[in-house]
């Protein structure tokens, strides 16, 4: 990557860094294009060059949080081994969804949905729609399935229990928690649909 490049990038991090920030300290809607500059230290012409609208610098931001995120969950999906890839991705799964930054963005979208219905589309079209459409695939090419869609909503949903308590204040489930959780919602899926490794 030339100088140019490097600096163009180097601007575009900082701006959805201050996005963030912003994003999750006062909410989407009083987020504003002057505060997101001044905090990344550019212009406002350049966030705009950047993003030109406030939807599409939230969405991107979206973006680069899951892509920042420590565990790539969805790197499991590529494990020979189908039970062993479907385990893994579920205890990576639930982690992302019990961080301090995804339940920040759900209680924003939960919050502000109501009065920027447009935030509710970015979220969906950027996270949990792309995951739905991958686990579709492999339920379809591993195990089998001819109508993966439900299974996928059923097991994800079961997935996200843990993460309803903690959203309604209940203590932060610990790792082996998870790990408990992850494997008794993964082995009830294949148990239901009768897998055979």
């Amino acid at each position: 990557m030339g100088k140019i490049e490097e600096n163009k990038e180097r601007k575009r991090r900082a701006i959805m860094n201050a996005a963030r920030d912003l994003f999750r300290s006062e909410g989407f809607v009083l987020a504003n294009m002057d505060r997101i500059a001044a905090e990344a230290q550019v212009t406002k012409q350049t966030v705009y060059r950047y993003f030109p609208s406030k939807i599409e610098l939230f969405e991107a931001t979206l973006k680069f949080m899951g892509e920042s995120s420590e565990e790539h969950f969805m790197d499991h999906l590529e494990n020979p081994d189908t039970a062993e890839a479907l385990h893994r991705f579920a205890r990576g799964f639930v982690q992302f969804h019990l961080s301090e930054e995804h339940l920040e963005t759900f209680r924003l979208l939960v919050a502000e949905s109501g009065k920027a219905p447009e935030i509710t589309k970015a979220f969906f079209s950027v996270g949990p729609e792309d995951t739905g459409a991958r686990l579709s695939r492999f339920f379809a090419e591993r195990l089998k399935l001819s109508a993966p869609d439900q299974p996928v909503r059923l097991w994800t949903a079961m997935l996200l229990a843990l993460r309803d308590g903690v959203l309604l204040g209940r203590a932060q489930p610990t790792d082996r928690e998870i790990e408990e959780h992850a494997r008794i919602a993964t082995d009830f899926l294949l148990a239901g649909i009768s897998f055979e490794g």
